[in-house]
């Protein structure tokens, strides 16, 4: 294998390895603000789940990222190159100052940024991108109805119940939904990686006339956003398990519930979702019954700002960098 292979596949494990930094915010800051479990087990905990993901779950995902968002014809190894380089110093800046942005997104405006750069709008499989940009919104938004409806179905059921047997019970529940949102996550968001990677493989005739994702490459993938969700990003989990709203274990339960049936939800659908839009949405549902007080609303917008700026950002940074490559003539 030419050695600009090998150093594009490592730096989509590079990339892998840090979605699961900054999602690992996503997985354990509810558990680890109600203090069902201390950051270290937490991350234990998650990145477990996030691999095991590996053996539950098709690659629907996978193959909507390798096909369905720019076209195979205009993909070449500096493309993918430039794409990675893109979404890589986005995510990286984002998490150096705390902002859990969507590392989906940035993959997928550094495909958008380079693949205009080589083919102009042409290039983009718009059906696919509308998608996208559709759940963008949607994401979100059906956390945060998910998450209001399981509090107010939670606050009923258990309304006249003691807060000290209400917190024993979800307190061991939570590791169930902390569970349950970590194989998510490891389902939707491995597999944009694996998508990428089978993109490089299928278009310089790897993988024959059939686009499929190889075996060794849904491990690799899963075992680098299992490790960097071990090793975690506590920037992020302090922004978003500590400061976007007071959870007790009840809320953690409902938010990561509500996140892991979103994201599953989108999985099988095949639609790259973030998973940080979407367990940011839950934690504010989550926190709506409480009364809007109870949500720090300015930490809230500044992240929906970092949210926003995602997709050009990486598209514009992607682009630069494949600018930069045709001046020497090297692609994108």
């Amino acid at each position: 294998m030419p050695l600009l292979f090998i150093v594009i596949i490592g730096l989509a494990l590079l990339f892998d390895f840090i979605n699961g930094m900054n999602d690992a915010a996503n997985s354990v800051a509810t558990i680890v603000s109600t203090r069902v479990l201390s950051p270290r087990l937490a991350v234990l905990w998650a990145a477990f789940f996030n691999f095991v993901a590996a053996f539950l779950f098709g690659v629907h995902v996978a193959k909507t990222i390798g096909q369905g968002i720019i076209r195979s014809e205009v993909v070449t190894p500096p493309l993918i190159l430039t794409t990675l380089l893109g979404a890589i110093i986005w995510s990286s800046i984002c998490t150096h100052f705390g902002l859990p942005i969507s590392v989906s997104h940035a993959l997928v405006g550094g495909l958008v940024g380079t693949a205009l750069v080589k083919g102009g709008f042409q290039a983009l499989v718009l059906s696919g991108l509308a998608k996208i940009f559709a759940f963008i919104f949607l994401a979100p938004l059906l956390g945060v109805g998910l998450g209001f409806v399981i509090m107010v179905f939670l606050y009923r059921a258990f309304g006249r119940k003691s807060p000290r047997s209400v917190d024993r019970w979800f307190r061991k529940l939570q590791l169930v939904s902390a569970a349950f949102y970590s194989l998510g996550h490891g389902a939707n968001d491995a597999q944009k990686t694996m998508g990428i990677i089978a993109m490089l493989l299928f278009t310089t005739g790897r993988l024959g006339e059939r686009f499929y994702v190889p075996y060794w490459v849904i491990i690799c993938c899963y075992l680098a956003i299992a490790l960097g969700t071990l090793l975690g990003g506590w920037r992020v989990i302090r922004t978003l398990g500590m400061k976007m709203t007071k959870l007790k274990p009840v809320h953690g339960f409902g938010a990561e519930t509500a996140a892991a049936g979103s994201i599953l939800f989108s999985t099988f659908l095949g639609i790259p979702v973030s998973t940080t839009h979407t367990i940011t949405g839950a934690v504010i549902g989550v926190g709506i019954p409480k009364g809007f007080s109870g949500i720090r609303w300015k930490l809230a917008i500044r992240i929906v700002w970092a949210w926003l700026l995602t997709i050009p950002g990486s598209a514009a940074l992607a682009a630069a960098f494949g600018a930069g490559l045709s001046l020497f003539r090297l692609g994108p």
